[in-house]
């Protein structure tokens, strides 16, 4: 058994910059004293952007199985045929394949406990759709794979968790969750409900719990509309599905706050003042998030019984091949998926045997039940 954490690592889209970003991390050899990495990919094309970018030598194990990966070696399986084309910075659909041929190995793995944990290089969301891959993105294929989509969830050692993932950019200090992800701006009103508001804060309240280990976390939750609606004005969903679900979400004892206008509310730094912040769409999150966190920020999938992390940018084809990536987001990815899977053991340690309460009754102890309810 693997003394490390076996961490996989998808090589995401062959011709964007993941396998820059791959190679330039495990240049640095204390990698292989913190885990076990496993990469999905191809040995070959590996090669083919060391040797073109003259990267630093990485001596890549070749095993068959994650089964077989060697503690103290950085390890590789390949996933796509030896003849697979490689142009960087052309986004092509046979590229899109091999990401996913990537993706779904290590996904098989990461459920038959073969790696502990998943990092994945950044895929194009166009090119790897398919007949076999139908979803708008990572975050959408785990839930449907590992979470309530794909019925292999399992609940939290507490009982929590709904096993519905929730998608959080991240840094040491600043946790941004979105209500919504990936879709049409057009349809985030439509799809915004008091239900999902409320969802989306309990599964964030459990992450940052039992993920990051803040004890009480204090979440604060953004506004859809400029001005937090100006009391109707500017739109209702403060007043008719925000507010309620924050007032919910309060009766559930979690500290929800809001809504703040996101502007007002980044622009003068009151994020400082919270452990999270739940934003009601995509960019209305991000764009700030990747503003402040420069290369820092992780994409971390919450609310699955899994650990998954992947650096917060794209494919980056403009760089591709041309050395000039940097693999900053990528080291602090594969960190916080170390920490997280710590995390979750030391909870799950700490919660699995609670203390049961006796008393005496005419010379017998009685079990009561336990401290914990």
């Amino acid at each position: 058994m693997s003394k490390n954490i076996k961490v996989g690592i998808t090589h995401g889209d062959i011709n964007g910059i993941g396998y820059e970003v791959i190679l330039k991390m495990l240049g640095d050899p204390r990698i292989a004293d913190l885990c076990t990495i496993v990469v999905y990919g191809s040995a070959k094309i590996a090669s083919f952007y060391r040797k073109g970018m003259e990267l630093p030598q990485v001596q890549l194990n070749r095993i068959d199985s994650a089964s077989d990966a060697k503690d103290g070696a950085f390890n590789i399986i390949n996933v796509v045929p030896e003849d697979t084309r490689i142009e960087p910075g052309v986004p092509a659909q046979y590229a899109g394949q091999a990401a996913f041929a990537a993706l779904e190995a290590a996904v098989a793995d990461l459920r038959s406990g073969k790696i502990d944990v998943l990092v994945t290089a950044p895929i194009d969301k166009h090119t790897i759709q398919s007949p076999t891959f139908t979803f708008p993105g990572h975050t959408e294929y785990l839930e449907a794979s590992l979470g309530d989509g794909g019925g292999h969830g399992v609940e939290n050692a507490d009982g929590s968790g709904s096993n519905k993932a929730l998608m959080i950019l991240c840094t040491d200090t600043l946790r941004v969750a979105l209500a919504t992800a990936h879709m049409p701006i057009a349809e985030v009103p439509r799809a915004l409900t008091k239900e999902l508001v409320v969802e989306k804060l309990e599964t964030f309240n459990t992450s940052l719990r039992r993920d990051f280990g803040v004890h009480a976390p204090r979440i604060a939750v953004l506004s859809l509309n400029p001005h937090a609606g100006e009391n109707g004005l500017l739109g209702k969903e403060e007043e008719e599905i925000i507010a309620p679900a924050i007032a919910e979400a309060t009766e559930k004892k979690i500290l929800a706050f809001g809504p703040y206008p996101s502007d007002g509310f980044f622009g003068s730094g009151s994020y400082r003042k919270f452990d999270g912040i739940l934003a009601m769409y995509h960019d209305q999150g991000l764009t700030p998030f990747k503003a402040l966190a420069m290369d820092a920020g992780v994409n971390f999938t919450a609310g699955l019984p899994y650990v998954r992390t992947s650096p917060d940018h794209g494919t980056g084809y403009d760089i591709a091949g041309k050395g000039l990536a940097s693999e900053d987001s990528l080291r602090a990815a594969l960190y916080m998926a170390l920490d997280v899977y710590r995390n979750r053991r030391r909870e799950d340690d700490a919660t699995r045997n609670p203390l049961r309460k006796q008393y005496h009754h005419k010379g017998k102890d009685s079990d009561v039940g336990d401290l914990s309810k």
